[in-house]
């Protein structure tokens, strides 16, 4: 059987809707509870800001499944079973409805004991003997901050790459080097004093962090608590006090 012309015209305009409908039918077939929620994740953000507070959210909404998923991939909505996604990024993502959260603003942070070692930490230009720790990913972090306020980048004497923003959190702790992070990410390491900011150098970032779902989709009850309650948390993580560490 072929489609005629007129069947073929016809197919093009409600090819959308069928595809919505596959995906709705998909989901509900594969996942009945509508109360669970399937949400990809940017890894550092989750690790470093979602799973620390989880369980506020768990007390809040008990009857709510959370299916968390750590990836930086960009998500297919209507060929996924995914219903929510946050993501760094410095745009709203189209065919889909964004939300704002929160910009981004990089700041040093090491170990309190790198501060008590040899090699003094007072100052900008102090990071010139340093190891900078990079991300694999944001590469040209560093050189920016380096290159605004003075240094060349390459006079810097050795540094540490990683593959993640969470692997270099790590070893800025366990005293390896400098990280330049998100203060947002590593808020309970600065409170509880595994982290110091040596001095107040902030890199400004174009990218923020965004809460996505399908254009035009109907929030399931789950994935209306999750965003009431994320938007809740950025609120308040917004008017907290921060001061230098």
């Amino acid at each position: 059987m072929v489609l005629t012309a007129a069947g073929e015209k016809y197919l093009a305009s409600v090819e959308h809707a069928l595809d919505e409908i596959e995906a709705a039918t998909r989901r509900l077939m594969a996942r009945p509870n509508v109360s669970a929620v399937n949400i990809n994740v940017a890894p550092a953000f989750l690790t470093r800001w979602l799973v620390p507070r989880i369980s506020e959210f768990k007390e809040r909404h008990p009857d709510v499944e959370l299916r968390l998923h750590a990836t930086n991939s960009r998500t297919d909505f209507i060929h996924s079973d995914t219903d929510m996604v946050i993501y760094l990024g410095n745009s709203e993502r189209k065919n889909a409805e964004s939300v704002f959260l929160r910009e981004v603003s990089m700041v040093i942070v090491c170990s309190p004991q790198l501060l008590e070692k040899d090699k003094p930490l007072e100052k900008p230009s102090d990071l010139q003997h340093q190891c900078l720790l990079h991300v694999s990913t944001r590469d040209q972090d560093w050189h920016e901050l380096l290159d605004g306020i003075g240094i060349e980048s390459s006079s810097t004497e050795n540094a540490l790459t990683f593959s993640s923003t969470a692997l270099a959190i790590s070893a800025a702790i366990e005293g390896l080097g400098i990280a330049l992070t998100d203060r947002g990410l590593v808020e309970r390491e600065l409170r509880y004093g595994l982290l110091a900011i040596p001095f107040d150098l902030q890199l400004e970032s174009d990218r923020a962090f965004y809460l996505a779902y399908q254009k035009r989709r109907r929030m399931t009850y789950g994935m209306k608590a999750f965003h009431d309650w994320l938007i809740d948390q950025i609120k308040l993580e917004r008017e907290a006090p921060q001061e230098l560490a």
